[in-house]
């Protein structure tokens, strides 16, 4: 195995090992001790894993000096940590129907309730920036959209069964990549007029990958995800629900592509196109906030 593959496979095993830990911790204190004072917790809790994760300590410098422009200082990597552990507590509350917690804008739904209208269903491709929960919990109780998650759901195992434990609801619109019938569950999920999202910023070890330039260097992203996209000939919008701070959240929708409308012929360089733009969205928006940007380890390691 490549460098860059043992880089790709190794987020799976190192991000959730640490991730779990500061989970099962966030949903403890969210039952017990309730939003506010739970807040108050997380301060020291991001300290802790500030100071005793150092692998992830490093590749937050790295990205914060990418996103920044600027050399990271602690206080940005104490930013950055805080506002991953404030996703996660928000995640309790959020699948628990109190959305009145929360302040959430929504911008762009203009151009996803065109879409449609015009065919039930569209694809939602994210990244782990920000909170993809906080469009599901909109879809949920404010706006009438049903959203589905297709997902890698091994890697996300522990996660889920943690969540689980808290609504029961809450793996019930989880489609598992990497089964025959994964593809049939979601093009029903699309002819339902259901939303089906996917991140599409890392994939397995042995997934194809084409580089792009990512803030200001070459980093490889899966094909995987716009390649599903060509499959489910559905239109596809870049998603991300971004943490502002306090109770506040703002998610954005923007068109990426409508691969209903592709020719198979074209279908390869509309890939290309897709992914190209994505990324450049993807960019756009870990500068405008870049603490939301939650993938802890060496991204931009290149596959040799």
């Amino acid at each position: 195995m490549s460098s860059g593959e043992q880089a790709t496979s190794g987020w799976r095993h190192q991000q959730e090992r640490s991730n779990l830990a500061i989970l099962r911790l966030m949903v403890w204190i969210s039952l017990t001790l309730g939003r506010r004072i739970g807040r108050l917790v997380l301060y020291g809790i991001a300290l802790y894993f500030l100071f005793f994760s150092p692998q992830a300590r490093r590749a937050s410098r790295a990205y914060l000096g990418r996103a920044l422009g600027r050399w990271a200082e602690w206080s940005d990597g104490y930013r950055h940590v805080l506002s991953f552990a404030s996703t996660i507590h928000d995640r309790v509350y959020l699948l628990n129907g109190r959305f009145d917690l929360f302040d959430i804008e929504v911008h762009g739904a203009e151009a996803l309730h065109a879409a449609l209208a015009r065919q039930p269903g569209a694809l939602l491709i994210g990244a782990h920036l920000g909170s993809f929960e906080v469009l599901r919990a909109v879809g949920r109780g404010r706006a009438g959209l049903k959203v589905a998650m297709l997902m890698y759901e091994d890697n996300a195992r522990k996660i889920n069964a943690t969540l689980e434990a808290i609504n029961p609801a809450a793996g019930e619109d989880i489609i598992a990549l990497g089964r025959l019938e994964s593809m049939l569950e979601a093009r029903d999920k699309l002819d339902s007029g259901y939303l089906v999202g996917l991140l599409a910023d890392r994939g397995l070890a042995d997934e194809a990958t084409r580089e792009h330039a990512f803030l200001g260097q070459p980093a490889s992203f899966p094909i995987g995800p716009f390649r599903i996209a060509a499959m489910l000939r559905r239109p596809v919008f870049f998603m991300t629900g971004l943490y502002l701070g306090g109770n506040r959240y703002r998610i954005h929708f923007e068109p990426l592509a409508d691969f209903s409308r592709v020719e198979p012929g074209a279908r390869d360089a509309a890939i290309v196109q897709a992914q190209a733009q994505y990324v450049a969205r993807l960019e756009h928006y870990c500068r405008l906030a870049p603490y939301n940007w939650f993938n802890f380890f060496d991204f931009w390691q290149k596959v040799r």
